[in-house]
């Protein structure tokens, strides 16, 4: 079974993977448009988003997801009893204390961020801080340091920006394509226009999905090895079991959500919205919490 060690190498090769990943897919899409357009610009438009895109989802990330959700920094003195939690545990993991941010939510949530374990912050909502009690607020914190030791926050907070980013390109590649162009030639240029058309709209459609697919193989499996890997940090599965029933029951919506930054959270923060039927799973970002808390129960330290 992985562990949170034996897991960032992979994590690691998978972030780099992604980015490369991107950076040739748009270039392609953007290089098929500038050719049936018979226009450089749109290639060249295509580079400079898909390098600026890359580089910036790998530095810049966290602070686009905090910002999103206007999150807080705090120091020790804001809250001791969260401050303790945070650096006892990062003593037991062997980590670097991260930064805390809390998030202005009443919803039970948390989650990590930041591009490897020296930049990494743990956000928390107010909510949360309020109504876990102790050994509750650790197996949440526990389970957020388990991300970051294993680079798990680094790969899914860079899917849900570059999410975002295939969505709003996807959008720009539709609309170029009913701006119209084509090559030169009369006899293709009716042609290419309605390739144009007909890929724009394929892009629009599929693009979104494509990039959701990624997110849940990603984010599922990892969140069952965070609640173990948290477990052995606490030595107590039963915390985070209470903490993920008090987070499940939670009817609070978020006032702040976002598909494509949804993932990053420890449970959905789309109250009521997911269902359990087999067809909804396959489109969850999370595995059902029944099943993640049934898991917990059943490990043994």
């Amino acid at each position: 079974m992985a562990s949170i060690y034996t897991q960032a190498d992979s994590n690691t090769r998978k972030t780099w993977f992604l980015l490369t990943g991107f950076l040739v897919f748009i270039i392609a899409i953007g290089w098929l448009f500038s050719y049936l357009m018979d226009s450089s610009a749109v290639l060249y438009i295509s580079i400079f988003l898909s390098v600026f895109s890359s580089f910036g989802s790998y530095w810049w990330s966290d602070k686009i997801v905090l910002s999103m959700y206007k999150a807080q920094p705090i120091e020790k003195k804001d809250n001791p009893e969260l401050y303790r939690v945070v650096e006892n545990l990062c003593i037991t993991a062997g980590l670097p204390l991260p930064k805390i941010y809390i998030l202005p939510e009443l919803q039970l949530n948390a989650f990590a961020t930041g591009r490897d374990a020296k930049h990494a912050v743990v956000a928390v909502t107010q909510g949360l801080l309020q109504r876990l009690d102790k050994t509750e607020l650790e197996g949440v914190i526990a389970h957020e340091l388990s991300h970051i030791g294993n680079k798990d926050m680094l790969l899914s907070t860079i899917v849900a920006v570059l999410a975002g980013v295939i969505a709003t390109l996807a959008n720009l590649f539709m609309r170029v394509s009913f701006w119209g162009g084509g090559r030169k030639s009369n006899d293709n240029k009716g042609n290419a226009g309605l390739i144009l058309m007909v890929l724009g709209i394929a892009a629009a459609i599929l693009a979104p999905i494509a990039a959701s697919l990624v997110q849940l193989a990603i984010s599922r499996k990892r969140e069952f090895l965070a609640d173990a890997d948290g477990s052995l940090l606490t030595r107590y599965p039963e915390g985070l079991a209470k903490a993920l029933e008090k987070i499940s029951s939670d009817p609070t919506p978020m006032r702040v959500t976002n598909d494509a930054t949804s993932s990053l959270f420890i449970d959905s923060p789309y109250k009521g919205k997911q269902k359990t039927q087999w067809f909804a799973k396959l489109f969850m970002t999370h595995p059902p919490i029944e099943e993640r808390i049934r898991a917990l129960r059943g490990i043994k330290i």
